[in-house]
Formats: C-alpha cells, sequence, structure tokens
C-alpha cells in the first residue's frame, strides 16, 4: 500500500502567484443583446399618472399588493429611514418569481432606473423595470457600498436560531411568508416555499474590503424617496418592512393608453 504524504495546513505561495492573479478580468454575460432601457418612452408613459390606490405595510410586518401589466408601483418611504425586503410573483402563476440572482448577473449587485427584475427559469423575462430612484446618485461610497441590492437573501427564524439561539419571527422571511398566505388563503407551511431572495429596497450594503465579507450600513433614504417600477407582466408582490424600521408605503399608479413596453 501506497503511504500518502501529510498535508500540512500550511500553504505555499506558488512562484507564479502573481501571474495567476494578475488574469484579466471578463464580463460573464454579454448583454448587447438584451433590449436597451427605452428612457422616452417610459418616461412619456409616466406624464400624467393617477394614484389608485396604497399599501401601508407597518413596522416589523408584511403586506402583498396587485399591480397589473402596464401599471407603475412605487415603493416609498413615509417616515423613514427604513428598508424593505420584495418578492414578486407572476399574479397567475406563483412558480414564476423573481430571480434575484440571475438579476445581479445581467445588470449588477445593486439595481437602479433603467435595471429589469428578471423572473426565474424556465421564463427569464422582465417582471418589472425600474423607472425611478432618488436614491440614484449615491452611487458606490468609499466602502463598496450601493443601494437596493439583490445580493441579500432575507432575514429569517432560521438563521436566526442558528446564531444566536433566539426565536424571532418578525424576520422578513416570516413577513412575506405570512402575507403571502393571507393573500392566497393557504396555509404558511404551503406558501413558504415560494418565499424567494428580495431585492433589499432602500438598503445601503457591501461587501469588505479586507474579508469580503456581506455588510449593512446606515441607508440614505428619507421621507418621501422612492423607487419605481413598470410592470411588465401581471404582479404579484409582497413586502416587508426590515424589523427595527417605521412604515414603508406601496403606491400603484397608472398611465392611460400604456400596456407592455417590452
Amino acid at each position: 500500500m501506497t503511504k500518502l504524504n501529510v498535508i500540512t495546513d500550511t500553504v505555499l505561495e506558488p512562484v507564479d502567484a502573481e501571474q495567476r492573479r494578475s488574469a484579466k478580468p471578463v464580463i460573464c454575460y454579454e448583454v448587447n443583446c438584451l433590449p436597451d432601457y427605452d428612457e422616452d418612452l417610459y418616461h412619456r408613459a409616466r406624464d400624467g399618472m393617477v394614484k389608485l390606490s396604497e399599501v401601508i405595510v407597518p413596522a416589523r410586518d408584511g403586506a402583498t399588493f396587485s399591480v397589473p401589466a402596464g401599471h407603475f408601483f412605487r415603493i416609498v418611504s413615509v417616515e423613514g429611514p427604513q428598508v424593505g425586503d420584495l418578492n414578486l410573483w407572476n399574479a397567475n402563476d406563483l412558480s414564476e418569481r423573481f430571480f434575484s440572482g440571475k438579476t445581479r448577473q445581467l445588470h449588477a449587485s445593486h439595481v437602479t432606473t433603467g435595471d429589469r427584475l428578471w423572473s426565474n427559469l424556465p421564463g427569464l423575462r422582465p417582471m418589472a423595470t425600474i423607472t425611478h430612484d432618488t436614491l440614484g446618485w449615491y452611487g458606490w461610497d468609499e466602502d463598496g457600498a450601493g443601494v437596493h441590492d439583490v445580493i441579500g437573501t432575507r432575514c429569517d427564524p432560521y438563521t436566526n436560531a442558528m446564531l444566536k439561539g433566539v426565536d424571532y419571527n418578525h424576520c422578513c422571511h416570516s413577513n412575506l411568508t405570512r402575507a403571502l398566505a393571507k393573500a392566497t388563503n393557504l396555509p404558511a407551511n404551503q406558501v413558504e416555499p415560494h418565499i424567494h431572495d428580495v431585492l433589499n429596497v432602500f438598503m445601503c450594503t457591501g461587501f469588505t474590503h479586507d474579508t469580503k465579507q456581506y455588510f449593512m450600513k446606515a441607508s440614505p433614504v428619507r421621507p418621501g424617496d422612492f423607487i419605481e417600477f413598470f410592470a411588465e407582466i401581471d404582479l404579484l408582490g409582497a413586502l416587508s418592512a426590515c424589523p427595527g424600521g417605521i412604515v414603508v408605503v406601496v403606491i400603484l399608479m397608472t398611465k392611460r393608453l400604456v400596456t407592455h413596453c417590452l
């Protein structure tokens, strides 16, 4: 029997380490074939919008809302600062839902005006297009943080119990589950598998420069700030007001003569 060499915990740097590190980055997805964001078209559609309804999401709670295709909706901070966790589904088929990972790959780790929220496979189509973002000025700060991320998952009772040993059930996963259960008249255990990774609205996040750990910092959102979307398909949305915050309001809007922009 051949005796194997003992591998120590010491990792030696190879002689060509710098050469390996100096490899040029290559963008993974060529998106030139995707339709450009037609800013003028959406701006014309925004003219003369009329408010139809609103949904108030209380602190540490969640709520659902419906948006027909061709309508705009806004998520507004009314008392701020506050962040919200957003889920989206095809209103006619819950199996089609927001795909944060693919949205991140096609756009960036944080989204803003002109970016689209894509659905999961095999549909893979725009569910909503971001048409206005009052925090679009923020960009990237010196810590590497941006606003509206699609890298976080959502706070949940399972991770909380694992890391802290406590049972807290007003986290965003639970809020979204209860909201969807109420909207569909289904038991929570049946709708929970439909809860998915979120768009972290108004959340300011990034990865540390040294250890590359996910971090958050105080959101720059202020009362009256909003992010606005155009519904490319019939949508059912759910929004959780992240624990410890105040309230978020979802305002549904419409524009005459508008159906689909994509």
